[in-house]
């Protein structure tokens, strides 16, 4: 996501694009319009601060393969040098610092600890980490961020402090919060982390029109978006995606973290049974999301006979609610969703709230007519919500396209004080 790339921005004469996006000849460019927050390098030596950066690079390594937990990574060192390091690797497997504690080279007694959130205190799938730590002789323990989740919840640092170790909390907080955003997202809010993805023209259209090429955006691009896939809890649509696209919703032709569910939002259950999704939701987890009434008429019963999971939800001004939806995902175990469906479901997620982070391909053509659809473009006369602006953009170079990154909700503001 944050690859070095050349380009400056592609002009958008509409849309949430032109709103933060400046000309810029450098390789990479990062906008911060509302949130002016510096990278967290406050009142620490240089080494320490190394040693944190090294533990939030590590922690990423765990993206899609440690869900619904967090990502952490660890850093033990002793002295100006390294003695291990890890990262928690898989769900269900051992946390960072106890990975970390199993790479040392030589004793850890006497030695920091580098964390990117709190150490665990209480049992879960593996035994507190505080007590690995204290039983290892650890002196200090450094971390990024306090626990949010009330079994931790500065449990862990007390128990540390108890034992004799001296503790500091918030050392590259910033950092470690853009790590850990979809669980602090799911713990905080209830949620999954949102991100919205399209493709569009340089007119910010969405949609070819009839005849022309399916892709908006070039092979490269989609390959990104397959890589994506495969590390999220859930791809989501609307049904006016399935009835134009028939798409699979699969990751494809790159490595698996973790196998999407495809979720249709379809409040009037028009989807066809004889859809690619419905024909393959053996295979692949199926949810189609409708009210309450039509998840009970025999249509749904032969979706569900299909191997189709059929989820009521609530409706909100005679639509689908969209946060009821999202809250019902959470308590399913979904930490991550990735949201590719159309102008309208985008427009209205929007106007929720609810995006988090969008990634935007923006192609180097033109579509024009005025039937082709763009966003925000359906929300009537009204005193329609104002497109939101987006408090940070990255760019870079996508095959001919450029990927515009755009984040709308900043995590540090939902991790402990």
């Amino acid at each position: 996501m944050t690859d070095p790339g050349a380009p400056g921005p592609v002009p958008h004469r509409r849309g949430v694009l032109h709103q933060a996006v400046s000309r810029s000849h450098g390789a990479h460019v990062i906008v911060r319009r509302n949130n002016t927050r510096k990278p967290s390098v406050d009142n620490s030596d240089d080494f320490d601060a190394r040693m944190m950066n090294r533990a939030v690079k590590l922690a990423r390594r765990g993206a899609g393969l440690v869900e619904p937990n967090p990502m952490v990574g660890c850093v033990i060192a002793r002295a100006g040098r390294v003695l291990g390091e890890g990262c928690h690797a898989r769900f269900g497997g051992p946390h960072a610092e106890v990975a970390a504690l199993r790479a040392c080279v030589a004793s850890p007694r006497g030695a920091t600890v580098y964390v990117t959130l709190e150490p665990c205190s209480h049992h879960g799938k593996t035994p507190p980490c505080v007590d690995a730590l204290i039983d290892a002789g650890i002196e200090r323990v450094v971390a990024a961020v306090k626990d949010p989740n009330p079994a931790v919840y500065g449990a862990g640092f007390g128990r540390l402090r108890q034992a004799g170790i001296e503790v500091r909390v918030g050392l590259l907080k910033n950092e470690a919060c853009a790590t850990l955003a979809p669980y602090l997202t799911r713990t905080c809010l209830k949620r999954p982390y949102i991100i919205a993805k399209w493709a569009q023209s340089l007119d910010g259209k969405l949609t070819a029109p009839p005849g022309s090429p399916r892709w908006i955006s070039c092979e490269t691009s989609r390959r990104h978006v397959h890589r994506l896939r495969a590390r999220v809890d859930a791809v989501i649509v609307g049904s006016g995606t399935v009835a134009a696209d028939d798409p699979m919703l699969t990751a494809r032709g790159v490595r698996i973290r973790r196998t999407a569910a495809r979720i249709v939002l379809d409040g009037r259950l028009r989807i066809s049974e004889r859809c690619q999704l419905v024909a393959t939701a053996h295979d692949t987890r199926t949810l189609v999301v409708t009210t309450p009434a039509r998840a009970s008429t025999p249509k749904a019963k032969r979706l569900i006979r299909k191997g189709v999971e059929v989820m009521p939800c609530p409706l909100k001004n005679k639509r689908l609610s969209l946060s009821e939806c999202m809250a019902a995902l959470a308590k399913r175990g979904m930490t991550n969703v990735l949201v590719e469906g159309g102008p309208t479901l985008l427009t209205a997620l929007f106007d929720a709230g609810l995006v988090d982070e969008a990634l935007v391909f923006g192609a180097p053509m033109f579509i024009g007519g005025r039937d082709a659809p763009s966003l925000f473009q359906n929300r009537g006369t009204r005193r329609p919500p104002t497109p939101p602006s987006p408090i940070a953009v990255e760019t870079r170079r996508s095959g001919v396209d450029t990927l515009y990154r755009l984040r709308f909700t900043d995590p540090h503001d939902l991790a402990p004080r």
